[in-house]
């Protein structure tokens, strides 16, 4: 999102399918709409039918509120049904998850590794994983 907004000139279009897209929540959608009008760009949004140009109406504004409003209420709802999902899967053994990327015994050697002072960038790049997942293999108990 920060190279988006560090790219995005004057006169530029961003173009976004939904506003559930552009943020996390309301706030940061009002944010980055504003940060970008301000530099001149202008933001459509296809799914809601709305376009910001940075001399919005109070009635565009509102809309963008609202919008945003009712897309952070949506994705709230998804993530608990997901998880109400999920609990009943496992109530059934029917879901274990994700599979682990590392075998227990890669998982031993990344270990002794990062205890020998290796770096974890290093590392994670050479097992072939991200650096957030090292940190959650060194965190949990084996």
């Amino acid at each position: 999102m920060e190279a988006l907004i560090s790219f995005a000139r004057t006169g530029d279009t961003v173009v976004v399918h939904s506003m559930d897209r552009l943020a996390r929540n309301l706030d940061d959608l009002r944010r980055i709409v504003q940060t970008l009008t301000q530099r001149g760009v202008h933001i459509e949004f296809v799914k809601e039918h709305l376009s910001f140009t940075g001399e919005d109406s109070p009635m565009a504004n509102l809309m963008l509120s609202v919008m945003g409003a009712f897309a952070e209420f949506e994705r709230a709802l998804i993530r608990e049904r997901q998880r109400e999902g999920i609990a009943l899967a496992k109530q059934r053994g029917a879901y274990r998850g994700r599979k682990k990327s590392l075998s227990s015994e890669r998982i031993a050697e990344l270990r002794q590794r990062v205890e020998a002072g290796e770096q974890k960038t290093k590392l994670a790049r050479e097992f072939g994983i991200s650096r957030e997942t090292l940190y959650q293999y060194l965190r949990t108990d084996q």
